[in-house]
């Protein structure tokens, strides 16, 4: 059972815990230290550590604010919020801050899956439970974290893949991919789902892939490269909106229409990527909600109250085509 127990700690245990936080602190700047150390709770109120991959697009945009929004003092939560901006060093900072301040939970959406064992140990001999939200970590072991919350990444790939293999015909089709950042959760699952749907199509060929790291400026400089080297692309697969929105403005510029002479599918349906796709620009958009915040506030309280949850819980998604994209624009929240 999860509950108050687990913020009961030695004194030997806190001593340790606070010189690896101001070792930690004294390394560098993680970009937001002013909010990393302005949480410690008090009273009645829950103390949260939040750190954020960073702010790299419109779906990490509207997750931060829903987390915001929701882990509240008027909801009974003191946040302390950090932006890693991209970097895992910074969120291993920011986590070794948190647990220093002893705050009573630590939610975390990494920036890559590897690499979080040593810190995650040092919030479990805390006691402090951690909830990953959106994006997992490949540790083997699970008991350094309560819960996992977010999307199914590789059934988003799959939805991609069927639609390309269902809707595009019987004719060779080239694809170009544009990849998350390398070696984040979502970049190596999308792939694999996409793979994985298209396999039993030999009419398919993803003929080149590369990173976009999530971001519209890197998505279009990218697309511009596979525009230069390949003349005969069919359909680009961005792994989110942003950067299938970076590649759309490339297609523009290199004289072609998005959409007709080359097809878009995306993952993510962000306000600006659901505006294209009603717009006839991109072609088909996977889901991936980036509104956790009111289920990351639930976690807390449950375990608070003594209560359990499932260990990976996941989000519901749709899917949409043009017509689906123009029934729901006006009332998108995100």
């Amino acid at each position: 059972m999860v509950s108050k127990m687990f913020r009961t700690r030695s004194i030997a245990a806190g001593i340790a815990v606070l010189a690896l936080g101001l070792a930690a602190c004294s390394s560098g700047d993680s970009g937001d230290d002013a909010s990393a150390a302005s949480g410690d709770g008090g009273g009645d109120l829950i103390s949260v550590g939040f750190s954020q991959v960073g702010a790299e697009s419109g779906w990490r945009a509207a997750n931060t604010k829903s987390i915001q929004d929701a882990i509240t003092e008027d909801a009974g939560f003191k946040l302390s919020f950090s932006d890693a901006q991209q970097k895992q060093e910074n969120q291993i900072q920011a986590i070794r801050s948190y647990i220093a301040q002893g705050v009573d939970y630590i939610a975390f959406s990494p920036v890559v899956e590897s690499g979080w064992d040593s810190v995650l140990e040092e919030a479990k001999d805390a006691g402090i439970p951690v909830i990953l939200t959106d994006r997992a970590v490949d540790s083997e072991d699970t008991s350094l974290y309560v819960t996992f919350i977010g999307s199914d990444f590789v059934e988003e790939g799959k939805r991609i893949g069927e639609w390309v293999s269902e809707n595009l015909g019987t004719e060779p089709i080239n694809v170009v991919e544009l990849q998350g950042t390398t070696g984040s959760a979502p970049a190596i699952d999308r792939k694999t789902g996409f793979e994985d749907a298209i396999a039993g199509n030999d009419n398919i060929s993803v003929i080149a892939s590369e990173t976009g790291n999530f971001t519209r400026a890197e998505g279009k400089t990218v697309m511009e490269g596979f525009l230069q080297a390949y003349p005969d692309i069919d359909v680009v697969y961005a792994h989110n909106d942003d950067m299938g929105l970076g590649a759309i403005e490339a297609i523009k510029a290199a004289g072609k229409v998005p959409g007709q002479d080359i097809k878009v599918v995306t993952i993510d349906g962000v306000k600006d990527g659901m505006t294209a796709l009603a717009a006839g620009e991109i072609s088909y958009i996977v889901e991936c909600n980036p509104l956790l915040g009111p289920d990351l506030a639930d976690i807390i309280k449950t375990l608070d109250e003594g209560g359990t949850v499932e260990p990976r819980i996941v989000t519901k998604d749709e899917a949409f085509d043009q017509a689906g994209a123009q029934a729901v624009l006006a009332d998108r929240q995100y």
